[in-house]
């Protein structure tokens, strides 16, 4: 089984980074989409939400749990997005949304993932810098989403953790490197030479 495609997801306006997972799932990828709390929609944040509103009043009048169903959930409204990119209601369609996945923050899981990011979809490369953007974690609290609070925690810890990790490690490589520096001074360079040529 391939390893899935991770994506980091922050500072990504949502339309064009849905465009590409969508091509890349009908491709028959598996595609992981992380940190959705920190994707960007385009316009002011009282307008967006005006736009959102409008949708969550649309019910079947006959039956309301017949849907359309209204999320909140960063992480649901994004894969909502990128299953109106697909043919959903087929079979291809629907083997390439059960490859999606996503997720406020990062998972335990795919911490230690390369973490990957669409060039033509961040809001540096694809929107003026003076437009108004909103970030959809604030959309979905403003529409009652309640666990901001608890993703912004969970952040926090794994980036201390990280920066802990990567504290540790680079003075071990500290380390390594002085103690190689100290042993090639005690052989001399004619011996460190001739053990180079072993290590080719």
């Amino acid at each position: 089984m391939s390893a899935p495609i991770v994506i980091d997801a922050k500072g990504h306006i949502q339309g064009r980074l849905a465009a590409a997972v969508a091509k890349q799932l009908l491709k028959g990828r598996k595609v992981v989409v992380v940190r959705c709390e920190e994707i960007e929609l385009n316009g002011q944040h009282k307008f967006t939400v005006h736009t959102y509103e409008r949708f969550l009043n649309k019910t079947t009048n006959s039956n309301p749990r017949d849907g359309p169903f209204h999320q909140r959930a960063p992480h649901e409204i994004f894969a909502r997005a990128v299953r109106g990119m697909i043919p959903y209601k087929t079979h291809r369609g629907a083997d390439a949304f059960a490859n999606l996945q996503c997720y406020e923050g990062i998972p335990a899981k795919y911490v230690s993932y390369k973490r990957l990011v669409i060039p033509h979809a961040l809001r540096c490369v694809s929107i003026h810098t003076d437009r108004p953007t909103t970030k959809l974690g604030r959309l979905s609290t403003t529409m009652g989403w309640k666990y901001g609070n608890v993703v912004a925690q969970l952040e926090e810890q794994r980036k201390a953790e990280s920066a802990k990790y990567f504290e540790a490690k680079k003075a071990a490589q500290d380390k390594r490197a002085a103690a190689i520096e100290k042993v090639n001074k005690q052989l001399g360079a004619q011996a460190v030479k001739f053990l180079e040529t072993f290590q080719e």
